[in-house]
């Protein structure tokens, strides 16, 4: 199950990746390339489970699973505004996740010792 959660994380955060690099090229498809890999990304946080139950790493967990529903958000933004604004969401998606990218590694460990 882990193997395929990593591999669903994957496979999303590169299509997430192409869809954003190619919006700038008006591609039609982009938008939907985006969408897909925001799905997958937010998919395979939701099923990530916690090894430790601290309060902080529930608190993380829930950080980085509103990280992958604003990414989510920012793709219909991509779709209904037809302008920049997905940027600023996926920007605030972007710093959570990155966030909680370092910390929650961080965290397990303390909990662990």
């Amino acid at each position: 199950m882990k193997n395929l959660t990593s591999a669903l994380f994957v496979i999303g955060a590169l299509l997430l990746l192409a869809g954003a690099m190619s919006y700038i090229t008006r591609w039609e498809a982009s938008p939907y390339l985006y969408m897909i890999g925001a799905c997958m990304v937010a998919l395979a946080q939701l099923n990530t489970p916690l090894k430790v139950q601290t309060p902080t790493l529930k608190r993380l967990h829930r950080q980085q699973i509103t990280g992958g529903i604003l990414l989510v958000v920012s793709g219909m933004l991509m779709f209904f505004t037809h302008g920049n604004e997905w940027i600023a969401c996926m920007m605030i998606a972007a710093v959570l996740e990155l966030y909680t990218s370092i910390r929650i590694p961080q965290e397990e460990k303390k909990a662990e010792q």
